[in-house]
């Protein structure tokens, strides 16, 4: 099996679980995700537990109940959208959203599709199925982060790993030595969390700042992850102060999407055009709101101030290999 369909299923599992307002049976799991078809039923066992082990290894809580207070009916799965997101985080947004695979692989234009015809296939199946979730695991249009999946697999084997990366402040990159335990998304930007064996302390790095290759720096299963809530604080504690007095910036958003730009604004109104909306977003960067409103393609787009503008244009010509 290919990795992208493997992908594809995982991804499917997610928004089934994550969208559904109920434990969802595994029977019914079954009929709609895609993958699971044609599966025999000893095959198909095996493969939707290992998909849970391989979800729930990369932060996805996936809990297990039943919608019926007697238990006569068949127990089912759900993702709670609450556990599912960060509480406030004060690193630049002031809400964080554990993502791992899913919306790494949901970043892929190419499997954006199959984001609407999960939920109209859960609906279709009597699902009652809230839309409104699918905004932690949103599709955008990004750019290809080289360090994710060798750290998410250094998280899912618990394997120590070494790289080079280079702070905001300095030109110069430091070797780190690091046994990772989740890989984070901040509204856009990925970073892994872990142990820091050099600095005997809990770490956040930025993948984006990591230099070369990520190495293996010991064998698989040679360390233990903390409990979920003490890295959920470690994530928050390792944010720095929210900057104050911010500018403001406008932005159109297409009704039903932009969620990430909307957690971030101030305001949010409707627009003279019809099916968009204008949101007042504070931001501590020209540069990365300018990416983040370009991750969103077609579905954002800056109004003011005019630098930031001009930036969104630039990222997006060069997305599209266009001299401006």
């Amino acid at each position: 099996m290919s990795q992208q369909a493997k992908s594809e299923r995982l991804m499917n599992l997610v928004i089934c679980l994550l969208v559904a307002r109920g434990y969802v049976p595994k029977s019914r799991i079954r009929r709609v995700v895609g993958g699971y078809g044609g599966q025999s039923d000893e095959a198909f066992d095996r493969m939707f537990e290992r998909d849970k082990d391989e979800l729930r290894e990369v932060g996805i809580p996936i809990e297990t109940g039943s919608n019926d207070p007697f238990g006569d009916e068949e127990p089912g799965y759900r993702i709670s959208r609450q556990e599912f997101e960060l509480p406030e985080i004060r690193l630049e947004p002031d809400e964080a959203a554990v993502v791992g695979l899913a919306a790494r692989v949901w970043q892929h234009s190419g499997l954006a599709a199959a984001t609407s015809n999960a939920v109209l296939k859960l609906q279709a199946a009597g699902v009652d199925a809230d839309r409104r979730a699918l905004g932690a695991v949103e599709p955008r249009v990004g750019g290809e982060e080289p360090a994710f999946w060798p750290l998410w697999e250094a998280v899912r084997d618990r394997q120590p790993v070494r790289f080079s990366h280079r702070k905001a402040s300095s030109a110069t990159p430091m070797l780190r030595h690091l046994q990772p335990w989740s890989v984070l998304s901040w509204h856009g930007r990925w970073y892994v969390l872990g142990y820091d064996t050099d600095r005997e302390d809990a770490r956040m790095f930025r993948l984006s700042r990591i230099v070369g290759d990520v190495e293996p720096d010991g064998v698989p299963g040679s360390y233990d992850v903390p409990p979920s809530e003490e890295v959920r604080a470690a994530a928050a504690a390792l944010g720095p102060a929210e900057p104050r007095d911010l500018p403001t910036a406008k932005v159109r958003i297409r009704e039903g999407s932009g969620h990430i730009l909307r957690s971030q604004a101030i305001d949010v109104r409707p627009d003279d055009e019809a099916g968009w909306e204008i949101a007042t977003v504070r931001y501590s960067s020209t540069t990365r709101l300018a990416e983040e409103i370009a991750t969103h393609g077609p579905d954002a787009v800056a109004l003011e101030p005019a630098e930031l503008r001009t930036q969104v244009i630039a990222w997006l010509s060069k997305v599209a290999g266009v001299t401006t």
